[in-house]
Order: structure tokens, then C-alpha cells, then sequence
């Protein structure tokens, strides 16, 4: 939860600066598609790793593997709603 509010927070700052507040889709990096983003979310959220980015966000201090896994997903998290992969 609390990396999608980050996203969307993201996602607004970004429209912003944009002609008519939509920024368009971002081109996902090299190698990347959808469905392996989407892939590699599901394999996170299987192991658990939402509860450490909500943990994260409540300021919790978390191990490096832990804090490693929450920027992980953010960024996945990022380049999956910035190329309106959910769409």
C-alpha cells in the first residue's frame, strides 16, 4: 500500500511538469517487459515483502537484505505503473 501512495505520489509531481498533467507512459528498461516486472512482483509479494515496505514506511529500521528487497520493489513498483503496465 504504502509503495503505491509513493508511486502516486511520484506520478503527480511528474504530471506537473507536463502539458495537460499526463506525463505519457515511461519506457521500461532494457530486457524489461510487463509480465516480467509483473513476474518479479508477484515472486516479492509471495515472499512476503509488502509487509516490509509498509514496515519501512512506518520508519522501522530493517536489516540491509530487508531494506534491499523494499527498494527492489519500489523501483519495480515504479516501472510498472510509470509504463502503465496496470492498464
Amino acid at each position: 500500500m504504502a509503495a503505491l501512495a509513493t508511486a502516486a505520489a511520484l506520478a503527480g509531481c511528474a504530471a506537473q511538469s507536463a502539458p495537460y498533467g499526463d506525463p505519457g507512459a515511461r519506457a521500461l528498461p532494457a530486457g524489461q517487459s510487463c509480465q516480467s516486472i509483473r513476474g518479479e512482483l508477484n515472486k516479492m509479494d509471495a515472499r512476503g515483502v509488502p509487509s516490509k515496505v509498509e514496515a519501512s514506511t512506518r520508519g522501522q529500521k530493517l536489516n540491509a537484505a530487508a531494506q534491499a528487497d523494499v527498494d527492489r520493489y519500489n523501483q519495480m513498483l515504479n516501472y510498472y505503473l510509470g509504463a502503465r503496465c496496470h492498464v
